[in-house]
């Protein structure tokens, strides 16, 4: 309670308004964690908030309460070029709330995860009873307090195991969410575009107040590595496991890093016929099963922090459409390039890159395997040229992977509109350390 005083103070809306704050139900088996959940639901969802339309004074004081709150975790904030306005029959103004945590990585802190949670709701609006006018007021203490007191401690237990994390994470308070996600479009083509390529991966917290109904859902659109990582979670102790969903609950804003491109996944616990309603209020809230949908995400995050970079295309493959800077994507051509009168890359892969590539001592004697992405281009005359390597695993692999492929024979080049044009190609090469006799494999080769 006096941490969250501090806060309101802070964020200069105690004076006058705490007597409209509602003390939250305290229980005296509470956890720390849901003390502090509850404190944060209870006043983004109050009365005072008036719904926290876009654009409202209720919205900034959202936003003046997530800044503080993140500030009291430890978390940097970056003050500029938040503020936006959205253009409509009223031209509204809101603002983003942006928090900056550096990962410990030389190599990857120059990589972000954004960690994201809307702010706003639908405000209120009136209605005749009895004769007389009624204000009904959304609260929105599921959509989306809870989601803001998910951001929050999130934040706050990162903060304490900062020097885990070799990525740097981005947190993001986005505004005017319900005006078509306009505070994430912001974010991510205005204030944060410079380094929007740099973004490895985006997390949705939306709507994640009533797990005793049902489940902590994760959609992923589809998204392989974002996917392969909730299915390696259930081989952990957690107190709850994500439900992969094929769609999502509701609309929200990673649809807009989606587009970008950049691989995304929405945590949530899913519908609810409370939702956009004004029986959306605190007491609908399971606050226990916040708590531990709280450590779920929070392992999730550590993984995508230190683990290799999720792709938004399984095959690392460019974007299907026109050919960019001459080159075409794979599945674009009319006539794919072929290798050994085969256009299925795992034949190039079975009779010319597993019987000449070498493991690398250093990555044998260090236990180092894994799986590199290569992609390269087959030119109009069918050579094998601009090898790149699309995700790495380590140094030694990445350069064994990029010689033996730009040593390739020559393929047969691919044909668009009847005409040889120049294609990319993606494989990916496996090394798997494997105990034979005291020698050891290449996806089940023996290297001698």
């Amino acid at each position: 309670m006096k941490r969250l005083f501090a806060l309101l103070v802070a964020c200069g809306v105690a004076t006058g308004l705490f007597a409209q704050y509602r003390t939250p139900l305290q229980d005296l088996d509470d956890s720390e964690t849901v003390r502090a959940l509850k404190e944060h639901v209870s006043y983004l969802s109050a009365a005072q908030m008036e719904g926290r339309k876009a654009g409202s004074e209720g919205e900034k004081m959202a936003a003046d309460y997530l800044e503080a709150a993140l500030k009291d975790c430890g978390i940097d904030l970056i003050q500029t070029g938040n503020e936006f306005l959205v253009a409509g029959a009223d031209t509204l103004r809101s603002r983003n709330v942006v928090g900056f945590l550096q990962g410990w990585d030389k190599a990857l802190n120059g990589r972000y995860i954004v960690i994201g949670a809307r702010m706003d709701n639908l405000g209120m609006d009136s209605f005749t009873q009895d004769g007389e006018r009624v204000n009904r007021i959304y609260y929105g203490a599921n959509g989306n307090a809870s989601g803001l007191a998910m951001l929050i401690e999130l934040a706050r237990k990162l903060s304490y195991s900062r020097t885990l994390l070799r990525r740097s994470v981005v947190f993001v308070g986005f505004g005017a969410s319900e005006k078509t996600f306009a505070g994430a479009w912001h974010f991510l083509h205005g204030s944060f575009a410079s380094d929007a390529d740099k973004i490895d991966a985006m997390v949705n917290l939306d709507m994640l107040g009533i797990l005793s109904r049902g489940s902590l859902q994760a959609f992923a659109s589809s998204n392989e590595d974002l996917e392969a990582l909730v299915r390696s979670l259930q081989g952990e102790l957690l107190p709850v496991q994500a439900e992969i969903v094929p769609q999502a609950p509701y609309p929200s804003d990673q649809v807009v890093f989606y587009d970008g491109e950049i691989p995304s996944v929405l945590f949530s616990t899913g519908r609810y016929p409370e939702h956009g309603t004004g029986r959306d209020s605190y007491e609908i809230i399971d606050f226990p099963g916040m708590e531990r949908e709280l450590e779920y995400i929070y392992s999730y995050v550590q993984h995508l922090a230190n683990g290799q970079r999720p792709l938004f295309r399984s095959d690392g493959s460019r974007g299907k459409g026109s050919a960019q800077g001459n080159v075409y994507a794979y599945n674009d051509v009319d006539v794919k390039p072929m290798f050994l009168n085969s256009p299925d890359p795992s034949i190039f892969l079975e009779r010319w890159v597993y019987p000449y590539v070498k493991y690398p001592r250093y990555a044998q004697e260090n236990g180092i395997q894994g799986r590199v992405l290569v992609e390269f281009v087959v030119d109009e005359k069918g050579n094998v040229g601009d090898v790149t390597v699309v995700r790495g695993v380590h140094e030694t692999l990445d350069a064994e992977a990029v010689r033996v492929v730009a040593a390739s024979p020559k393929w047969r080049p691919g044909r668009q509109n009847g005409k040889k044009v120049k294609v990319a190609v993606t494989v990916s090469v496996d090394f798997r350390l494997q105990k034979d006799k005291g020698k050891f494999g290449i996806n089940g080769t023996v290297i001698k």
